[in-house]
């Protein structure tokens, strides 16, 4: 089993390239991730760069690492309205082809919750493509449904259009002093 660990700030180029090869592999597999196909190494490794220079203080990248490399990961991104203190998004859940139906996906889950409680946030909020895999462990994990967007994104090929649905969950605790 994967070894799950904060990503902390000033990753090294090696994580870099795991994180970059993790994205590649998602589009690849056709993850509704936010990009299409094809994925270079250098436009993924710059998202990632990016990605984590700009993350915000209470943000968190939980990464999975099996064999000292990176095979999964989940982030935590605050909501950047000042009156919503409370709640988070969670975002880029990635898990390697060779690592999926393992409970990796489900056991970031937890962690990034988790890193969320400590984070301070009460309320976290996600999106996904209506039908996927995705959705059925956010479903299992108990997030709530809210609703369906249709036409929200194209698949990876860069045309066909897919729905998303909206998913949050309650934490518990009192707002973030």
């Amino acid at each position: 089993m994967a070894n799950i660990v904060r990503l902390e700030p000033g990753a090294s180029e090696r994580d870099i390239a795991d994180l970059a090869g993790l994205l590649i592999d998602a589009v690849e597999s056709g993850a509704a991730v936010s990009f299409v196909t094809p994925l270079s190494d250098r436009d993924a490794r710059a998202w990632w760069s990016g990605a984590l220079r700009g993350l915000h203080a209470r943000g968190v990248v939980l990464t999975a690492r099996a064999d000292d490399r990176i095979v999964g990961c989940v982030m935590l991104a605050p909501a950047w309205a000042p009156n919503q203190p409370q709640r988070a998004e969670v975002c880029k859940l990635l898990v390697h082809r060779a690592h999926r139906r393992s409970g990796l996906g489900r056991g970031l889950m937890h962690a990034v919750e988790d890193a969320a409680r400590r984070q301070g946030f009460r309320l976290l909020t996600l999106d996904a493509k209506r039908g996927g895999a995705a959705e059925a462990l956010y479903r299992s994990l108990g997030w709530t449904y809210v609703g369906c967007i249709p036409d929200f994104a194209v698949d990876t090929d860069g045309v066909t259009p897919h729905d998303a649905v909206i998913y949050y969950k309650h934490l518990g605790g009192s707002a973030p002093g």
